[in-house]
């Protein structure tokens, strides 16, 4: 700890970096009845904390070191940091980026002098490209997280807080990806107030240094979830690993509703569009607020960054309703009779329907999937079910169904009798150029396929809700199939949203 107290304290930041504010949620801290304080990292010159850690290592290399020029593997934060970091030096900076890195990134990292390597389809491949050109070039391979002058870099914020109240709080919250911003803060933070929580976030689809907390050391997970971009890590490092066993006090896990939700708390209070990263801390203390109730507590969230892309603000905007349990989604069966509907409407009572969709099942009962605003979250929604229930209308809670809420609501028809031998699959895919037709041929040469919905989210990774029939005799052949194929998939054939609407009898 104290070797890392001194590199937090000499750490080089502020030729580039800036103290950002430690600032008030009021509304926030309203709603929570405890003091919320947002530590501004999104208003960093790249709008990410990453240019600390970058800058303090290109700044302790050698004279030799930074004639020979410095390279790194990113897609976003990491690469602006050091770009930026290097132009500031006078250094070559190279940076090497999956092919399927949106535009807007790549061209901001061109502006800031680096030169630009596209390889590979993941981050894995640019990783790897990267570190061959580190050897054949002698090139200084900058390490997003796990290196000690990267975790002091970063660990300067704890530092800025520390300094920028009268008293310490009662707890920080901090994203955790690869480990490095978490690290660091924690390392300065506990060894000044160790009374002090540090409690990390992470997300529930790419939750790896939980998973290396469970099993005793670094472990890689076998697929990680693409919303929260900043911080999907398949596995964190051993430095920070190390640090973050030892100082993290515990880690909180969220979901995308749940981030969404976080996105809109930030932008009520300040006006400012986070990224999904960024918005993790607020959803964490939420989240952990919701099981440790308290009052009157100091709590300090990091917004970590606000690298997001335009297009993808309509599906944070669909996903925060409901991640603030300001919608329901439900599936409800009403007779197929003139008038059902109005007596159904007036079951909701005086709650606006935020949608409604429809379609003929046979002449007995027709199912709808509705959504249904909430002023008093979850205990609402309750009420809501018991009412429905009592007046004898099956009901299904749809409200934390991923197939629900990423297809079912956006598409048109229902139950197909005629189907045989369907199975339902969701899909996730790189999003570049030719994806969807090659996720076609290769999914749809051998068995027929019955059911298809795409949606763009405005992220790299494209999702489909395909159903495909595959006779019981061929389903093994099929599941080799699909591994072979190489996509994240599930199995959606038991979803009782697919069963409702769009399964066959």
């Amino acid at each position: 700890m104290e070797n890392y107290l001194e590199r937090i304290l000499k750490a080089s930041v502020y030729d580039v970096a800036i103290e950002t504010a430690l600032e008030p949620a009021r509304r926030l801290s309203k709603r929570l009845g405890n003091t919320i304080l947002l530590k501004r990292e999104d208003t960093q010159p790249v709008f990410s904390f990453k240019l600390r850690g970058a800058y303090n290592r290109i700044a302790q290399l050698s004279d030799d070191e930074r004639a020979r020029g410095v390279i790194a593997s990113s897609a976003g934060n990491h690469a602006q940091g050091v770009a930026l970091a290097a132009q500031k030096l006078g250094t070559r900076a190279v940076i090497v980026m999956p092919t399927l890195t949106p535009s807007i990134k790549v061209q901001a990292v061109e502006a800031l002098g680096a030169q630009i390597v596209l390889h590979g389809e993941a981050y894995d491949d640019a990783y790897e490209e990267a570190r061959r050109m580190a050897d054949a070039q002698g090139l200084v391979f900058i390490h997003p997280f796990d290196d000690p002058d990267v975790i002091a870099g970063q660990g300067t914020i704890g530092m800025e807080i520390l300094r920028q109240r009268p008293h310490p709080p009662d707890a920080i919250f901090v994203p955790i990806g690869g480990g490095g911003l978490m690290a660091g803060i924690a390392c300065y933070v506990k060894s000044l107030y160790p009374q002090v929580r540090i409690i990390g976030v992470e997300a529930e689809e790419s939750a790896s240094m939980t998973a290396a907390f469970a099993a005793g050391h670094p472990v890689a997970l076998g697929q990680v979830g693409i919303f929260a971009d900043g911080v999907a890590v398949r596995q964190v490092g051993t430095e920070t690993y190390r640090l973050c066993r030892q100082y993290v006090d515990e880690i909180v896990l969220v979901n995308t509703d749940e981030i969404c939700a976080a996105i809109r708390d930030i932008f009520e209070d300040t006006r400012t569009l986070v990224e999904p990263a960024g918005a993790m801390a607020v959803a964490g203390l939420k989240r952990w607020l919701a099981n440790n109730p308290s009052r009157d507590k100091c709590f300090v969230t990091i917004n970590c960054g606000a690298n997001v892309n335009f297009d993808r603000l309509k599906h944070i905007a669909e996903r925060a309703d409901v991640g603030e349990q300001r919608e329901a989604l439900l599936a409800v069966e009403i007779p197929e009779r003139p008038g059902a509907f109005l007596e159904f409407c007036q079951t909701l009572g005086r709650r606006n329907i935020t949608e409604f969709n429809y379609r003929y099942a046979d002449r007995r009962s027709a199912r709808i999937f509705v959504g249904v605003a909430l002023s008093n979250g979850a205990s609402e929604k309750e009420a809501l079910l018991a009412a429905l229930r009592e007046r004898d209308y099956p009901v299904t809670d749809l409200s934390d169904s991923e197939l629900a809420k990423l297809h079912v609501r956006h598409m048109v028809g229902g139950p197909a009798p005629s189907i045989a031998d369907e199975l339902l699959f969701r899909f996730q895919f790189p999003e570049r150029p030719g994806a969807l037709l090659k996720f076609l041929q290769a999914v749809g040469q051998q068995w027929n396929i019955s059911l298809f919905h795409y949606r763009n989210h405005g992220s790299d990774y494209g999702r489909v809700l395909a159903g495909v029939q595959v006779p019981v005799a061929e389903r093994e052949q099929f599941e080799q199939h699909l591994t072979q194929l190489g996509y994240a998939h599930w199995d959606e054939s038991d979803n009782p949203a697919y069963r409702l609407f769009l399964a066959g009898n």
